[in-house]
């Protein structure tokens, strides 16, 4: 049980659209996905030859073989965004059999906007983001329940330390909140599995989806980001280091980003002057290879942020962003969260609270939003000037 099981079942079930469930490689899409079908259902695997074969021969009746019809069939389509006429191999299932199927696809290429022709699927699906574990995931134990954006706010003033909350933040910094490495717990393990879902993205994937065939640059594009995260990222600076157009390293990222391998943060300005509004920040999936400790803290935190963004969306409770806040003085909050571009969440992070944030102030006074929250690694609740201050651990566990 993950915690967008009962979404799925009701976007299946009562809903009556087809859910595509979109994540990072490896984050647990398939497993997932298999958990909700029921003894009749049927799982197809693009990147399996007998399914492949049999999606190509007989697009719109090739789930009978599997289920053998009859009532209500639960199917999974895994990884089918890699069959060049995905968008219209769906849209004919659904319009034709929507009565008698209910159609699951999974999929780590961005099956909300990867393009590669076919008709709309507008209206006829909801979409779906699954993220790795998070602090409040793995203390809820399969049953966590997302807090709305109301009661979340409200939550923070008294958030209490929640027992293995410190435990559970240690396991997730150390071996990420992948499944397989975070429920392995053993360092060599997580060193082979990073390597091998690098390769998996940087070759297999990259090579299925796009047209890039400059793989030793481009490797060397992701050995260089590391020491990229948390500041505004500068794809001059990257190109003058690879030695490529500027176009050609901005197709890369976005194709990173494209594949969830990283995610790209727009700045904020609204009614704010001076702000920042071209560079995006980046952030890892997997920030377990970002060598600075405040980095990868601050990492931690976006993939929580953006989990909850992403929940809160997929749930109908708003039209959430998640950006980050700085302009031409230097001043900068880490994150905000708006809502229809309303200030929603401003906050920063620090590793310690003896750590002070006047930019968090300064941002807060003009943007009015909700809460301004100063998030640290190490320290206690308390409240300073406009903002509060509130330990990761039981931050976290909110998410």
């Amino acid at each position: 049980m993950r915690y967008l099981s009962d979404g799925l079942r009701r976007c299946l079930e009562e809903e009556r659209k087809m859910a595509l469930l979109v994540g990072p490689r490896q984050v647990g899409k398939t497993t997932l996905a298999r958990s909700l079908l029921p003894a009749a259902g049927a799982c197809f695997n693009w990147d399996v030859e007998t399914d492949r074969r049999l999606l190509v021969r007989s697009p719109g009746e090739f789930w009978r073989e599997k289920t053998g019809g009859g009532g209500r069939v639960r199917i999974v389509l895994d990884e089918i965004h890699k069959y060049p006429r995905w968008k219209r191999l769906l849209k004919g299932l659904f319009d034709a059999h929507a009565a008698e199927l209910e159609i699951l696809v999974t999929g780590s290429g961005r099956l909300d906007v990867y393009q590669r022709g076919g008709d709309s699927l507008l209206g006829r699906y909801f979409l779906h983001h699954l993220h790795p574990f998070t602090v409040g995931e793995l203390l809820a134990g399969g049953k966590q329940a997302l807090l709305p954006p109301a009661r979340f706010v409200k939550a923070l003033d008294d958030a209490l330390e929640t027992p293995g909350s410190e435990e559970a933040l240690e396991r997730i910094e150390r071996f990420t909140g992948f499944p397989e490495p975070l429920f392995k717990g053993r360092e060599e393990f997580l060193v082979r599995w990073r390597r091998t879902r690098r390769d998996l993205v940087l070759r297999e994937d990259l090579r299925d989806l796009t047209r890039i065939r400059e793989m030793g640059l481009l490797e060397s594009l992701a050995l260089l980001l590391p020491d990229k995260i948390g500041s505004p990222l500068s794809l001059n600076g990257l190109r003058e280091d690879l030695g490529v157009a500027f176009n050609t390293v901005r197709g890369w990222v976005e194709a990173l980003s494209r594949l969830y391998y990283l995610f790209e943060l727009r700045p904020f300005a609204g009614k704010l002057s001076r702000t920042l509004r071209r560079e995006a920040k980046i952030y890892f999936f997997d920030p377990s290879e970002i060598p600075s400790e405040g980095a990868r803290f601050e990492n931690l935190v976006a993939l929580h942020l953006l989990k909850l963004v992403d929940a809160w969306n997929d749930a109908g409770q708003g039209d959430f962003a998640l950006h980050y806040v700085r302009d031409k003085e230097k001043r900068e909050a880490d994150f905000l969260i708006v809502e229809r571009r309303r200030p929603f969440l401003l906050v920063e992070c620090k590793l310690t609270d003896r750590e002070t944030s006047p930019s968090l102030d300064y941002f807060a006074e003009r943007l009015k939003p909700a809460k301004a929250v100063l998030v640290v690694r190490q320290g206690r609740l308390l409240k300073r000037g406009g903002h509060l201050v509130i330990p990761a651990s039981r931050f976290l566990a909110l998410m």
